[in-house]
């Protein structure tokens, strides 16, 4: 690792969830680890050789843990590398990612989990934690080997957007999960039900002539899910929720004790089917934009706990697959860039604390994987963003560092910029105006 001078950022406002923390001081960084942080930091004086930055007016937050990143190395370079995902996350704001299996091949064994490792180590900005599939080559027939999986360092396993089908297939990976700890990690879309749908059921598909979702199609096999989970006793995560008939599951299923959390898309808590306009594909996402009343349950749930976080959902298509029309459209949206200032809506709305968000995109991702990330606690590795909170713009193409474009959030106006990300005391991206401390 390349050493790096200590780093002194004074007068800042720093929000740490991890430790309920809001106050005006300092963060002191040192080898790469935090070595102080909160309003009496400066008592045991600056490192000699410190770069000091004057933070004053700004937000320092814990570094954005990101637990749902579609990419597309290997076998879909021309989409997203993990080089570009990684400077598109910190871009964000965003220093440590979840990578879904999806890929060509899947992420279904030990080598492949250790390529993505390597070449993150070797080629990302940032920290980049590769998920392994749930079944090998996301077949949904053969169980993959999750407990050498596990031990090599992989925290979370999933079908990415594939939803297992098998209730005894799922009992039994529960079960082994549950042995080593894991996550079993679900995206719950009945197939059957899905169809040939590509937006939400009801009023507004019928208008557009557009095959409908229904919401059951979500709710049944997450209720299924939950039930097996409360069974087997495994950690389970419902990882994107959009209707609030399946938040009425999650609820009921956290009151009865069930180890079960939940994660719900920036794009479910920002926008709904009214959104698609004059079938605008860039729209087109899985599971589809809801309903306003679902939006606004959304947030709710958000608030009071019910979702447990927040993520971009970053899922980067290429041009030829967005310019289609929109029943043939590639599903996805790119996100990393994003996911903050969207978030930051929601408190500029008053609609949930601050505090609360943040915690959302940091600590509460963080233990759900088990990473000692998403904190500014002092030891902790020295990954966080200045934040101008009150910075207004236009998210335009020039800011896009993705290599695909399909942003849902295409010159929409953001209040809260990132101006500086550091992963491990090393700024890994700066505001061109180079505003990020004075």
């Amino acid at each position: 690792m390349i050493a790096t001078r200590p780093l002194v950022v004074e007068n800042a406002r720093i929000l740490d969830p991890s430790r309920n923390l809001d106050a005006r001081g300092t963060l002191i960084v040192v080898d790469g680890v935090i070595v102080a942080s909160g309003s009496d930091a400066l008592n045991q004086g600056r490192p000699d050789g410190a770069d000091v930055l004057d933070a004053r007016g700004l937000l320092v937050i814990p570094g954005l843990v990101d637990a749902r990143v579609f990419i597309g190395e290997p076998g879909g370079e021309h989409r997203e590398t993990i080089r570009s995902v990684g400077r598109a996350a910190a871009a964000g704001g965003v220093t440590s990612i979840l990578t879904m299996p999806d890929t060509d091949p899947v992420i279904d064994d030990v080598a492949l989990a250790q390529f993505v490792m390597r070449t993150a180590r070797e080629t990302a900005a940032i920290n980049v934690f590769p998920s392994a599939a749930l079944t090998k080559g996301l077949a949904g027939r053969e169980m993959t080997e999750i407990g050498i999986l596990a031990q090599a360092g992989v925290p979370a396993f999933t079908e990415g957007r594939k939803t297992l089908s098998n209730s005894g297939m799922i009992r039994r990976i529960m079960t082994y999960i549950r042995d080593f700890d894991a996550l079993f990690m679900h995206e719950t879309q009945d197939a059957d039900l899905t169809g040939a749908g590509v937006m939400n059921e009801g009023l507004l598909a019928s208008w557009l002539g557009l095959p409908g979702i229904p919401r059951e199609a979500e709710a049944i096999p997450l209720e299924r899910d939950l039930r097996l989970a409360a069974l087997t006793r495994c950690r389970y995560h419902a990882a994107k929720l959009s209707t609030a008939l399946s938040l009425s599951a999650m609820r009921r299923a956290k009151d009865e004790g069930t180890q079960a959390t939940a994660g719900v898309s920036i794009n479910h808590l920002s926008l709904n089917e009214n959104d698609i306009g004059e079938y605008r594909t860039f729209f087109r996402l899985s599971p589809p934009l809801r309903s306003e009343d679902d939006r606004q349950a959304m947030i709710e749930g958000l608030a009071d706990g019910t979702l447990d976080i927040i993520v971009s959902s970053h899922d980067p298509q290429d041009a030829d697959g967005k310019r289609r029309p929109f029943a043939e459209a590639e599903v996805g949206a790119i996100g990393l860039e994003t996911l903050l200032p969207a978030t930051l809506r929601l408190h500029h709305t008053e609609r949930v604390p601050l505090m609360r968000l943040i915690e959302a995109v940091t600590a509460a991702p963080a233990k759900l994987l088990k990473l000692d990330r998403g904190t500014l606690q002092v030891g902790r590795p020295a990954d966080f963003a200045l934040v101008d909170l009150d910075a207004p713009y236009v998210f335009d193409k020039s800011r896009i560092h993705s290599r695909s474009k399909n942003t849902a959030f295409e010159n929409a106006r953001f209040q809260g910029e990132v101006l500086r990300t550091v992963v491990a005391g090393r700024t890994v991206f700066e505001a061109p105006d180079g505003s990020a401390g004075r």
